[in-house]
């Protein structure tokens, strides 16, 4: 089996790993160090290019549920991350230096791993049973063109803006009413309304609240979706003639007109996530939870994703990708890591592990292996693959994986149940490997 992989970062090295040591022949087209991207500057493959942080290593936690059913996997870049890892606490954290010198050195002992720096322009097939596109959220302008031709334009977006979610169940209803503005519809949206003195006490937080710094490559592209805290500093009153507009809607329970509101939408089909409608938002991580927890509706709010706002590459996934990462509309194209959708270096890495694995499966005959959608792993398969509204990015969360069976009030009780069901899942999905 012959399989090109393009892309050295988490997903492409991931990928290798696990076809080397199947017996796959794998090449690894990366550019470095012929040409760096803006953020890169190691020579060497799957180099942490922000924080040096994977998040927490608790499988109470999301990350650390997806950290867990990776080792089941037996994924190499959390092994690697493990030897290298660096004190953080609760959290995997590692030398990024020593880290990509060891990943780089794992996959080049393997005699049948062979890297070829290019700048890839071209995902021809001819040579290979398989190709893995594993480009990242800085895929180079040379395959932009390619992209095009196969994606069309409007599936492929070059910045990200994309606004915060929500779980359901931590939305105060008591705070919060549900209706279509003017009645029209079906009530789709949970509206979250602030009389005059929690809104202004809402804009003061806002426009004084920290942002985060854009690198010098992400200046200037955000024109065309305004952040909700530059359209604060607009005027007082900005906010209440766009997102938080609130003509045509009334709480039924009190017939009253509020004076500002919020509107969250579903963000799945079940129901589990909703999605700050217009909070495209530049505000540091911290801010946001305190800021917009001043909405009476969110005061307990549990955020799956907090908005961002950077330079990001990715397909519009669920348009084009069937749920192991493969290309619908030809099955010997696969891709992986953050330019479909999944967001974060482990999230990207068990993209690469799943990718691989199939094509692995695919051509020894083989069915492809489902993985349950009670499991991180299958939760986020679902999120590239299924088709639900406007796509963006996600990264590993509670609020993707299927609802438990039975209500758990408390919330540490429930993330313990989550996590205890998916790895009980996932070792019985791993007995198929």
């Amino acid at each position: 089996m012959k399989v090109k992989v393009i892309g050295g970062g988490f997903a492409g090295c991931e990928a290798c790993y696990q076809l080397l040591k199947r017996g796959a022949d794998v090449t690894l087209a990366e550019m470095k160090p012929l040409k760096h991207s803006p953020a890169h500057k190691l020579d060497t493959l799957c180099e942490v290019v922000c924080s040096n942080s994977f998040k927490s290593d608790d499988p109470a936690t999301s990350s650390g549920l997806l950290k867990a059913e990776m080792r089941l996997l037996d994924s190499l870049t959390l092994r690697i991350a493990e030897q290298n890892k660096v004190p953080a606490g609760n959290a995997l954290a590692v030398d990024r230096y020593a880290f990509s010198q060891k990943m780089t050195q794992t996959l080049e002992a393997y005699p049948n791993f062979h890297r070829v720096t290019e700048v890839t322009s071209s995902l021809d097939t001819n040579d290979y049973d398989f190709v893995i596109v594993a480009t990242g959220p800085l895929t180079d302008e040379a395959l932009i063109p390619v992209f095009n031709e196969l994606f069309g334009s409007k599936f492929l977006y070059f910045f990200d803006a994309v606004a915060p979610i929500v779980t359901a169940e931590s939305i105060d209803m008591d705070s919060a009413f549900v209706a279509s503005r003017y009645g029209k519809g079906d009530a789709d949206y949970i509206n979250c309304p602030m009389n005059r003195e929690q809104y202004l006490a809402f804009y003061d937080s806002l426009v004084s609240a920290e942002t985060v710094e854009l690198k010098d490559f992400e200046n200037n592209v955000f024109e065309g979706c305004m952040p909700i805290e530059v359209m604060a500093k607009r005027g007082t009153d900005t906010m209440r003639f766009g997102p938080l507009k609130p003509v045509g809607l009334r709480d039924a329970r009190t017939n009253e007109k509020p004076y500002a509101v919020l509107q969250l939408r579903k963000e799945n089909v079940e129901g589990t996530m909703y999605n700050l409608v217009g909070f495209q938002t530049n505000l540091k991580y911290g801010e946001q939870k305190k800021v917009f927890g001043m909405i009476p509706a969110l005061r307990n709010a549990e955020f799956v994703r907090y908005g961002v706002m950077h330079r990001n590459t990715y397909i519009n996934a669920p348009k084009f990708l069937n749920s192991f990462f493969q290309l619908k509309s030809n099955p010997k194209l696969f891709f992986a890591g953050q330019l479909t959708g999944v967001e974060g270096y482990m999230e990207s890495a068990v993209s690469g592990l799943v990718a691989s694995i199939e094509a692995w499966r695919i051509f020894g005959g083989m069915e492809p292996l489902v993985f349950p959608t009670d499991t991180l792993t299958g939760a986020l398969c679902k999120h590239v693959s299924c088709d639900f509204g406007d796509f963006s990015p996600m990264n590993s969360s509670f609020g993707i994986l299927d609802p438990l069976s039975e209500k758990i009030r408390d919330k540490s009780q429930r993330k313990v149940a989550y996590a205890d069901r998916a790895i009980n899942s996932m070792l019985n999905t791993v007995k198929n490997l």
